[in-house]
């Protein structure tokens, strides 16, 4: 499993879903250009000292991680409120990559057309859409809980 973030405009929000990463032990792909500076003081506020321990892949753009995804035989998930199936009734995969586009814009039209499944969180009603890293959040530990990739919390 493995998270992919298309051109993010906001660090903390990158910061967090890093955070997320590291918990939940899964990787994380920045498809560039990020609407911010990338760098460690940018992330640091959100991330704090978990993106250290998050595998990170920064991406050049769009063609190359999907030839990439489609070289390595993984299907890709994108999470938008235009999805057509509900988190819920999705069967995820082990090896699937989760995509979130931007804060400001999602993904294009090629971009959302090219994705193996296209998803949504059900929300109440006359709400547009949820915060990325709060998708982020759901939709992955749905995955991982399908999947049985969940990590198992240690007797204390």
């Amino acid at each position: 499993m493995k998270i992919a973030l298309y051109q993010p405009d906001i660090a903390g929000n990158v910061g967090t879903i890093l955070r997320l990463g590291a918990c939940l032990g899964v990787a994380c792909d920045i498809i560039e250009p990020c609407g911010f500076p990338f760098s460690d003081k940018a992330l640091k506020r959100a991330g704090m000292d978990y993106a250290e321990a998050v595998e990170i892949q920064r991406i050049a753009d769009w063609q190359s991680f999907h030839a990439k995804a489609k070289a390595e035989g993984r299907r890709i998930a994108l999470l938008s409120s235009k999805g057509a199936t509900s988190l819920y009734e999705t069967q995820f995969e082990s090896d699937d990559i989760l995509l979130f586009g931007s804060e400001s814009a999602g993904v294009p039209d090629d971009v959302h057309a090219a994705c193996d499944l296209r998803i949504r969180i059900p929300m109440q009603p006359g709400f547009r859409s949820l915060n990325v890293a709060v998708s982020a959040g759901i939709a992955l530990s749905e995955a991982l809980r399908q999947t049985g990739q969940l990590p198992l919390e240690k007797t204390r």
